[in-house]
């Protein structure tokens, strides 16, 4: 089995403080892995580094296609919330069906809620079809029905082939293998 992600003995220092070393795992197809630890131990550094948007201090780190959820909506405010989430590619329409954001289609993205907005960049992870998803506080912003749609995305994601990592301070639902930081 090939992984779709491996950290190898890597370290990652930022503004001069070593956030940790010496971290190796590894995520194979249908896995998930949780990233906890408190404010400033490195959850989201972990996911930049992961996705390419940071660099190691030491270590080798391999991925597959992925496809990052974070703070950083990255859809033009100004469109029409579907129009913006085609620029990304992807099977649009099912994605946001999937989040629960499908009537929301023909909305310009500044016009929507911090939770639409969680969703809608949850969609652009979905649509993506990559193997891998790197989810940065998912549960931010959403109600429990936003929730519920987040764990039945991330299940249907795994048992198609795919992996998941997510960094958050809550519990999130289903199955993760966790990984302290800062511990």
């Amino acid at each position: 089995m090939t992984p779709l992600l491996r950290f190898d003995a890597v370290a990652l220092r930022r503004g001069g403080r070593l956030l940790f070393e010496g971290l190796s795992f590894a995520m194979g197809p249908g896995e998930a892995l949780q990233v906890t630890g408190p404010n400033g131990s490195g959850k989201s550094s972990l996911l930049r580094l992961a996705a390419g948007l940071l660099c190691a201090e030491s270590g080798r780190i391999d991925r597959s296609t992925l496809a990052l959820a974070d703070d950083n909506v990255a859809l033009d405010r100004e469109l029409a919330l579907a129009r913006a989430l085609r620029f990304w590619g992807g099977p649009v329409d099912p994605a946001m069906e999937a989040v629960g954001i499908a009537h929301l289609a023909g909305v310009p993205v500044r016009l929507l809620s911090s939770g639409q907005l969680k969703r809608a960049t949850l969609a652009r992870a979905v649509a993506s079809g990559a193997p891998l998803w790197l989810l940065d506080e998912p549960l931010n912003a959403l109600d429990r029905e936003g929730t519920e749609r987040l764990a039945g995305i991330v299940e249907r994601h795994r048992a198609s082939g795919g992996a998941v990592v997510a960094a958050s301070h809550q519990p999130l639902p289903g199955k993760w293998r966790t990984l302290e930081l800062g511990a």
